[in-house]
C-alpha cells in the first residue's frame, strides 16, 4: 500500500494568507488563486470563502517572515485578538475583547486553544513555542457546538503538519540583537510503503534586552526548547492512524519589574514625579528568581472510512509542572522587598469520538468529548520584617518591629525581630470532569443556499480546595519566644511603654497572615464541589450570490463552566454565557484578484470573569476574579488584493464599542455603562513584493505593520491602565512595524534573510503593577521590547 498523501488545493502552499500583515506565500513569486484556502474550522475539510464565520487564517511562512517564536510575539498582527505572554507560564488572552487574563486554576478562559484537536488549557501550556506549524485558523466569535464549553468568545485551532512521503532534512537558524538563538531542525523519512516519520525540534534562547543596574546581570536571559515526532500510519481499509509525542523544557528569568520611583519609597505616591521606565534604571532583587515550564504530551489521531460515514477518535493527553517567581517592588531595598511565586502541576486527558459525512442533502457531524483534568497551584508571598515594618509604619504609623528593636537595644537585649524572612502561601487543587454531545448538519436547501444548525449539550463536574496555612516565619517566631522568655514584653507593658492591649494587637501582627487572610482554610483545607450544564444552539443562514460571494446570518451561543477564586478561599463563580448575532459577507472579485470579507456582530455577554487587582481587606491588595455583564458591536474586516504578479497587498481590521451593562468592583466602584477598555480599533497592513531572478534566485521584500488604538479608560484606576504622567502614559495608541528581505536560490536548497522587528523602535508602557504601590510606594511597569535586527539562514538537504 502507498502512502497516501492528503489531498489539497494545490495551490494551497502559496494561498494561506494572513488577513493581518503580509501574506504567508514562501518567498517565491505566488500563484494567482490566492484565495483559495483549505481549512478545518467546521470539523470538516472546507475552503475558507465557503466557511460562514469570521475567521483569520496565519501560514507557516507568515510566522516566518515575522521571526516569530510563539503567538504572543505575532501580537497586533491579528486584529481582534491580544495575547500577552510577558509570562509565558501566566499567559492572558481575549478575542473581540473577551478575556479572562486569570492566572489561577479555579477559572477557565473564552478563547479555547486546540493544538490538533487537543484543548491545550488556558495557563501554563496555552502559550508554547511554534514547532513545524501548518497554519492557526482563529474563529472568532462563540464557536461552542463544534469547539466546547471554552470558546465562548472564540477559538484559535493549531494545525501542526503530518508526516509525507518525501524525505525532508531542513534547518533554519536566526541570530539577533540581544544574543537572540533560534534554531529549528526538521526531518522527515518515509519508513515503508504505508508509514512515515516526523521529527522537529526548536530551540529560542536571548540574553534580553534589560540589565540590573546594580549587578549588571541579565534580567531576561533563557532558553526555550521543544521536540515533536509524528507517526502516520496508513492503515487497511483506508483508516489513518497519527501518533504525536512532544516536549518541551522552559528555563529563563522571570518577568522583571522596573520601579517608576527615585530615591527612597514613601506612601503616598505621586505620579508626576514617576520615572519613565523606557529609560530608567531596573533593580530586582527576587530570591530565586525564574520562569520554568516541563511540558509532555501525546495525541492520537485516527481516521477510518466507513463507507456511510467517516469516524474520528482524538485521544490527548498533556502535563506539565510551571513555576514563575518574580519581582513585585521594582527595588532593591530590603525595607521594601516583595516577590511572588506561582507554581502548577497539571495533568489532563481528553478523548472525542466524531462520526460525519455528506449525503448531498447534508453535511453533518456528531460527536461526543469527555475532558478530564487535575490541576495544583501555590500561589506564595516573600516578603521579610524589615518590609512588614515599613507597611505597619505608612498604614498605621507604627513600624512595630523597629520600635521593638529600638526598646530592646536600650535595654541590652538583642530583639532579633528585623531581618527575618516572612512566607505565606495558598495552596489550592481542582479536579475537573466534563463530557458533552454535540451535532452540526449543513443543510443544502438549494444550490445555494445553506442552512447550519449545531447543538451542544455540555456537562461539568468540578471539585475544588483551598489551603492557606499560617505564615512561615521560624526565625521571627524563635525571636518572638526567646524575648517572652526574657520577660520583655511583660516589662513593657508595666513600664508603660506600651498598654496591655497594644502588646497583644502587636503580637497577633507578628504572628497572624497579612496576605492571604481568608477564614476557614488555616487549619485544613476546605473543599467545594459544583456542577453544571448547559445546551448552546447555533444556527446559520448562508447564501451564494455567485461562485465567489456569499452573505451569511448566525445566531450562536456561547458557554463556559462556572469556576472558583483560587485566591480567595470559598468564592466560586457561576457560569458564563453568551449570546452572539452576526452577519457578514465573503466576497472574491476575481477580474481584480481582490478579497474583501467583513462580518458585523453584537453579542450579550453575562458573569464574564476577569483578573482585577482589588483590595480585600489585607495589607497587600491581590488579583481576584470578578463578574460581570458586558456587551459589545463590532466590525471585522480584511482584504487581499494581488494587482501584479509579483506584488500582493492585505488589510485588516477589527473595530469593537464594548461596555459594561452592570458591575460594581470589589472597591466599591460602579462601572456601569463604562468602556470595558478594549480599543475601539485595531488594524493591520502588509505588502510583499518580489524581484525574480536575481543571481539564479528570487528576493522577496515584506513590509507588515500593526496599530492599535488607545485603551478606553474608566473609573477603575487601580487597575493603572489609564495613567497619565508627565514622562509617559499607558494605554496609549501603539504601532509596530517590522521588515524584512529575503534571498532564495533557484534550487530551493538554500536561502538568507535579513529581518527587523519593530522597524522605528517604538517603545510603549505596556502595563503598570500596582501590587505595592500604596503600602511601600512602589509602583513598577512593563515596557514593549526595542528593535531587533536579525539574520536567517535556511538549509534544504
Amino acid at each position: 500500500m502507498k502512502l497516501r498523501k492528503k489531498v489539497l488545493s494545490s495551490s494551497i502552499s502559496s494561498a494561506l494568507l494572513a488577513c493581518c500583515g503580509a501574506a504567508s506565500a514562501a518567498d517565491q513569486p505566488p500563484k494567482e488563486e490566492t484565495h483559495v484556502v483549505v481549512v478545518t474550522a467546521q470539523n470538516r475539510t472546507q475552503q475558507a470563502q465557503d466557511v460562514p464565520i469570521a475567521l483569520q487564517i496565519i501560514g507557516a511562512e507568515q510566522i516566518d517572515k515575522l521571526a516569530s517564536p510563539n503567538l504572543a510575539e505575532m501580537n497586533g498582527y491579528i486584529p481582534g485578538l491580544s495575547v500577552s505572554a510577558e509570562q509565558p507560564t501566566q499567559p492572558s488572552m481575549s478575542l473581540r475583547g473577551i478575556g479572562t487574563g486569570d492566572f489561577g486554576i479555579g477559572t477557565d478562559a473564552p478563547v479555547g486553544v486546540y493544538i490538533d484537536g487537543v484543548y491545550a488549557g488556558k495557563t501554563g501550556g496555552a502559550v508554547m513555542n511554534f514547532n513545524d506549524v501548518q497554519r492557526i485558523e482563529v474563529l472568532k466569535g462563540p464557536q461552542g457546538t463544534l469547539f466546547g464549553r471554552n470558546s465562548a468568545a472564540g477559538a484559535i485551532s493549531v494545525v501542526t503538519r503530518e508526516p509525507g512521503r518525501d524525505n525532508e532534512l531542513e534547518a533554519r537558524l536566526r541570530y539577533g540583537k540581544y544574543k537572540t538563538r533560534n534554531v529549528e531542525l526538521l526531518a522527515n523519512a518515509p519508513l515503508s510503503d504505508s508509514t512515515a516519520l516526523r521529527i522537529t525540534a526548536v530551540h529560542h534562547a536571548s540574553d534580553g534586552w534589560l540589565k540590573d543596574a546594580a549587578t549588571g546581570a541579565s534580567l531576561q536571559h533563557g532558553t526555550d526548547t521543544g521536540v515533536r515526532a509524528t507517526l502516520r500510519w496508513d492503515a487497511p481499509a483506508r483508516a489513518k492512524v497519527l501518533l504525536s509525542v512532544e516536549a518541551e523544557k522552559l528555563d529563563h528569568m522571570a518577568r522583571p519589574a522596573i520601579g517608576l520611583v527615585a530615591g527612597l519609597p514613601s506612601v503616598p505616591v505621586n505620579p508626576a514625579n514617576y520615572l519613565d521606565p523606557r529609560t530608567a534604571p531596573v533593580y530586582n532583587d527576587a530570591a530565586n528568581n525564574g520562569e520554568t515550564r516541563d511540558f509532555h504530551g501525546g495525541t492520537l489521531r485516527v481516521e477510518l472510512p466507513l463507507g456511510w460515514a467517516t469516524f474520528n477518535s482524538i485521544t490527548g493527553v498533556r502535563r506539565f509542572d510551571s513555576r514563575n517567581r518574580q519581582d513585585n517592588d521594582g527595588t532593591n531595598r530590603i525595607t521594601h522587598y516583595v516577590d511572588t511565586e506561582n507554581a502548577e502541576r497539571n495533568r489532563s486527558w481528553q478523548q472525542e469520538f466524531r462520526l460525519s459525512a455528506n449525503t448531498g442533502m447534508a453535511d453533518w457531524v456528531a460527536g461526543l468529548s469527555f475532558y478530564h483534568e487535575k490541576a495544583n497551584q501555590t500561589s506564595q508571598v516573600n516578603t521579610n520584617t524589615n518590609t512588614l515594618d515599613t507597611i505597619f509604619g505608612n498604614v498605621a504609623n507604627l513600624p512595630v518591629f523597629s520600635l521593638l528593636e529600638g526598646a530592646a537595644a536600650m535595654a541590652g537585649i538583642p530583639a532579633g525581630l528585623l531581618g527575618n524572612p516572612w512566607q505565606e502561601n495558598m495552596h489550592v487543587a481542582g479536579r475537573y470532569k466534563a463530557s458533552a454531545l454535540y451535532g452540526d448538519v449543513i443543510w443544502h436547501l438549494a444550490p445555494k443556499l445553506n442552512l447550519t444548525t449545531g447543538l451542544r449539550y455540555t456537562r461539568d463536574d468540578k471539585r475544588f480546595s483551598w489551603y492557606s496555612p499560617l505564615r512561615d516565619a521560624a526565625a521571627l517566631d524563635a525571636s518572638v519566644q526567646r524575648l517572652q522568655g526574657l520577660g520583655f514584653f511583660d516589662a513593657l507593658v508595666a513600664m508603660g511603654a506600651l498598654t496591655e492591649m497594644e502588646m497583644m494587637m502587636a503580637l497577633g501582627a507578628m504572628g497572624q497572615n497579612i496576605e492571604f487572610t481568608s477564614p476557614g482554610a488555616s487549619a485544613k483545607p476546605l473543599e467545594k464541589r459544583s456542577k453544571w450544564s448547559d445546551t448552546s444552539p447555533r444556527a446559520v443562514l448562508d447564501y451564494k450570490l455567485n461562485e465567489d460571494m456569499m452573505v451569511y446570518g448566525s445566531i450562536a451561543k456561547g458557554y463556559q463552566s462556572g469556576g472558583f477564586n483560587a485566591l480567595q478561599v470559598n468564592a466560586s463563580y457561576e457560569p458564563e454565557k453568551v449570546w452572539n448575532y452576526e452577519v457578514g459577507m465573503k466576497n472574491y472579485y476575481r477580474q481584480y484578484k481582490l478579497l474583501v470579507n467583513a462580518s458585523l456582530y453584537h453579542y450579550k455577554f453575562s458573569n464574564l470573569q476577569s483578573l482585577a487587582l482589588v483590595n480585600n481587606g489585607s495589607a497587600i491588595p491581590t488579583y481576584q476574579v470578578t463578574s460581570s455583564d458586558q456587551e459589545a458591536h463590532g466590525l471585522d474586516f480584511e482584504a487581499r488584493w494581488q494587482p501584479a504578479r509579483d506584488l500582493r497587498l492585505n488589510m485588516s481590521a477589527a473595530y469593537i464599542d464594548q461596555t459594561y451593562k452592570s458591575f460594581t468592583t470589589n472597591d466599591g466602584i460602579k462601572l456601569d455603562g463604562q468602556a470595558v477598555g478594549t480599543p475601539k480599533w485595531t488594524t493591520a497592513l502588509g505588502a510583499d513584493y518580489w524581484l525574480r531572478g536575481v543571481a539564479g534566485g528570487d528576493i522577496n521584500f515584506t513590509l507588515q505593520h500593526a496599530y492599535s488604538g488607545a485603551t478606553r479608560c474608566n473609573a477603575d484606576a487601580l487597575q493603572g491602565a489609564c495613567l497619565v504622567t508627565p514622562r509617559f502614559r499607558t494605554g496609549s495608541a501603539t504601532h509596530r512595524t517590522d521588515f524584512r528581505a529575503g534571498y532564495e536560490a533557484a534550487s530551493h536548497k538554500w536561502a538568507v534573510a535579513l529581518f527587523v522587528n519593530n522597524l522605528f523602535d517604538k517603545r510603549y508602557v505596556t502595563s503598570i503593577g500596582n501590587m505595592t504601590t500604596n503600602l511601600l510606594g512602589t509602583p513598577y511597569a512593563m515596557v514593549n521590547p526595542p528593535r531587533r535586527v536579525g539574520v536567517e539562514l535556511r538549509l534544504n538537504m
